[in-house]
C-alpha cells in the first residue's frame, strides 16, 4: 500500500507587505494572489505554527498582524533571519524560529515570485543542501521578470529548487526563455548549460466557500441590482480586474461582440466594469469606445479596487467575460472567482484561461489568433527601450501593448456565446453550477495548499538523495563577484596583516597620565559620528 503524503508540510514564507497588499490604488493580479495564497496557507495547511523571512522586523510584524486575524487557532508566528534555516551534514537544523534554536526551521523557504538567484547565492554561504527554496510566476512579459529567469542558469539553483508555474502556457514560455539563454551560454563558453531546477505546474487558489454566498445573497443581488438599474429579466455581464487596453485586455472586441448578442436576442445587457484606471485617458477611451461600439448596452463602471465591489459584485452578474490578449497575463485569477461564484464564462482561450474553463461546459472560451512565430524579433527588444525611456514601467506596457495589438480576438465567435447565454437562463444555470462544482474540486485553496506541501515534500526527496551542482570549492567565495573585500583588493595597501605582522601595546602617552590617557583619547575619537560610520 502507498504510504499517503504528509499534508501538514511547512514552509518558510518570505513576507514582503507589497506582495500581498490589496488596499492599493494600483491593485495588480499578483497583490490578490499573494493576499490568496497567505490566506489558504493559514486556513488549510495545518501546521502547528507559521515562520516568515523578511528584511525587516517592520515586515515581520505585518506577516504576524495578517496571520493572527486569519488564525482562530492563534498559532505563533516566528522570525527566521537569513543564516538561521541552514542545516549541518546531517540534515539537523541548526537555526529556530526566532534563530534561538528552540523550533525546528522547515527546509524550504517560498517566495511570492520566481526570482530565485539573490536566495540561492545566499544560501551558498550555508551549504547548497541547506534547504529548497521556491517560488512562483505572475506576469513573465517585463524585462527584469526575463533577466531573474536567466539569472537561473548561472545562480548555484539546484534540482531541490523549484518555480512553480501557474499555467502550462506560462511554463512554455519559460522552458522556450531558459532554453534560449542556455544555447547562448552553451555557444559562449564552450560549456554545458541547462536548467536543473523544477518547473512544476500548480493552478493559483480560490476562497469558494466566500464566493458561494449565502442566504442574503438573493437579497443582495436584488439590491444592488436595483441600485444600478438592471432589470430582473435583464442580462448582466461582468468583467472585474484593471481597465487597461495595453495592459490587460482591449475593450473593443468584448464592446461589439456585446452589440451584435444584444441585436440578435433583443435583450436588455448591462456591462459592468468593476476595475480602476491608470489615468484620465485611459478611462475617456474605454468611455468612448462603449459608446462608440455598443450604443445599445448599458455601460457601468465600478471601482473594483473597494471591498465591497470586489466581494459583491459577482451577486449582481449573469455572465463573466474576460476576452484577455494580453502576454502579462499568466494564469487569469477572475474567471475562477467567477465560477466559484457560480457565473457561466466568457474567456478568450488564452494562456492560463485555457487550463481553467471547460469550453461548452463551464462557459465558452473563444479563439486567438497571434503572428507567426519569430515575425516579431523587433518586439523582442522593446523592453530595451527602458535606456531612453524614463522608466522601465514604460517599456514594458509599450511592449505588453504592442504585442496586444497583434493579437486577436474571434469577435463572432464572443457574440454567438453572449448570445447563447443571455437568450437561455437555463444554460446560465447549468454552466454556472459545473464551474461551481469544478472551482471548488480543482482551484479552491485547500486542493491547492496540498499541491504545494506535496511539491515541497518531493523537493525535500530531491535534497536527499541528488548531488549538488557546481558545490562550494575551497579557497572559494560564496558569490564569486561578490568577494571578501580584504582578498579581492589585497593588492591596494602597502602591508596587509598576517601571521608575521607584529602588533603590540602603545607606548604610554607621555603628556597625559600614562595609559588611560590612550583610553580617554581613544573614548574621544569613538564618540564622534565620523568614526563610527558601520553604526549608521
Amino acid at each position: 500500500m502507498a504510504r499517503k503524503r504528509s499534508r501538514t508540510r511547512n514552509a518558510v514564507l518570505f513576507h514582503h507587505p507589497d506582495a500581498v497588499d490589496t488596499g492599493r490604488a494600483r491593485l495588480l493580479g499578483r497583490h490578490s494572489a499573494g493576499e490568496g495564497f497567505l490566506k489558504g496557507f493559514v486556513r488549510h495547511s495545518g501546521v502547528p505554527a507559521f515562520y516568515a523571512q523578511a528584511l525587516g522586523r517592520d515586515h515581520f510584524d505585518d506577516f504576524q498582524r495578517r496571520v493572527q486575524a486569519l488564525d482562530d487557532n492563534k498559532r505563533p508566528c516566528h522570525w527566521v533571519p537569513f543564516g538561521a534555516m541552514a542545516k549541518d551534514g546531517s540534515g539537523n537544523n541548526q537555526g529556530g524560529g526566532q534563530g534561538d534554536g528552540k523550533a525546528e526551521t522547515p527546509a524550504t523557504l517560498m517566495l511570492p515570485d520566481p526570482m530565485l538567484a539573490p536566495f540561492a547565492w545566499r544560501r551558498r554561504s550555508v551549504g547548497d543542501r541547506a534547504y529548497s527554496i521556491c517560488g512562483v510566476t505572475h506576469t513573465i512579459a517585463s524585462d527584469r521578470l526575463m533577466d531573474g529567469l536567466g539569472e537561473l542558469l548561472t545562480a548555484p539553483v539546484q534540482p531541490w529548487d523549484a518555480v512553480v508555474c501557474t499555467s502550462e502556457a506560462t511554463r512554455a514560455a519559460v522552458v522556450r526563455l531558459l532554453d534560449n539563454w542556455a544555447d547562448y551560454l552553451n555557444h559562449r563558453t564552450g560549456g554545458k548549460v541547462a536548467p536543473k531546477l523544477q518547473l512544476p505546474v500548480i493552478p493559483l487558489g480560490v476562497d469558494c466557500d466566500a464566493l458561494a454566498g449565502d442566504d442574503n445573497t438573493a437579497n443582495a443581488r436584488r439590491t444592488i441590482r436595483r441600485g444600478l438599474g438592471i432589470g430582473d429579466d435583464d442580462v448582466a455581464v461582468l468583467f472585474l480586474g484593471r481597465l487597461s487596453f495595453h495592459a490587460k485586455a482591449h475593450p473593443t472586441p468584448l464592446y461589439l461582440a456585446l452589440e451584435e448578442a444584444a441585436k440578435r436576442t433583443g435583450k436588455r445587457l448591462h456591462l459592468l466594469q468593476a476595475g480602476w484606471f491608470a489615468n484620465d485617458g485611459i478611462e475617456k477611451e474605454f468611455r468612448d469606445g462603449l459608446l462608440r461600439y455598443a450604443p445599445s448596452i448599458n455601460g457601468i463602471f465600478l471601482d473594483g479596487r473597494r471591498p465591497d465591489v470586489r466581494f459583491k459584485v459577482w451577486f449582481a452578474a449573469d455572465v463573466f467575460t474576460s476576452l484577455s490578449d494580453n502576454i502579462q497575463e499568466t494564469f487569469g485569477l477572475t474567471p475562477i472567482e467567477a465560477m466559484a461564484a457560480g457565473l457561466p464564462v466568457v474567456v478568450s482561450d488564452w494562456d492560463g484561461y485555457r487550463d481553467t474553463v471547460r469550453t461548452g461546459i463551464d462557459g465558452f472560451t473563444i479563439s486567438t489568433w497571434m503572428p507567426l512565430p519569430e515575425s516579431g524579433g523587433d518586439l523582442g527588444l522593446m523592453p530595451e527601450a527602458r535606456l531612453t525611456m524614463e522608466t522601465s514601467d514604460q517599456a514594458y506596457e509599450q511592449y505588453c501593448g504592442v504585442v496586444s495589438q497583434a493579437t486577436a480576438v474571434d469577435i463572432a465567435a464572443a457574440a454567438e456565446a453572449f448570445a447563447a447565454l443571455a437568450a437561455d437562463p437555463a444554460l446560465r444555470r447549468r454552466m454556472g453550477e459545473a464551474g461551481r462544482k469544478r472551482a471548488r474540486q480543482a482551484f479552491d485553496w485547500r486542493v491547492v495548499v496540498r499541491q504545494y506541501q506535496d511539491l515541497w515534500r518531493d523537493l525535500e526527496n530531491v535534497r536527499n538523495r541528488d548531488k549538488a551542482i557546481a558545490p562550494l570549492a575551497a579557497h572559494r567565495p560564496p558569490v564569486p563577484l561578490r568577494d571578501d573585500p580584504f582578498s579581492l583588493y589585497a593588492a591596494h595597501p602597502t602591508h596587509t596583516l598576517d601571521g608575521k605582522t607584529l602588533v603590540a601595546l602603545a607606548a604610554a602617552d607621555q603628556q597625559g597620565d600614562g595609559k588611560n590617557g590612550w583610553a580617554k583619547r581613544l573614548q574621544a575619537i569613538g564618540r564622534q559620528r565620523m568614526n563610527v560610520f558601520a553604526a549608521y
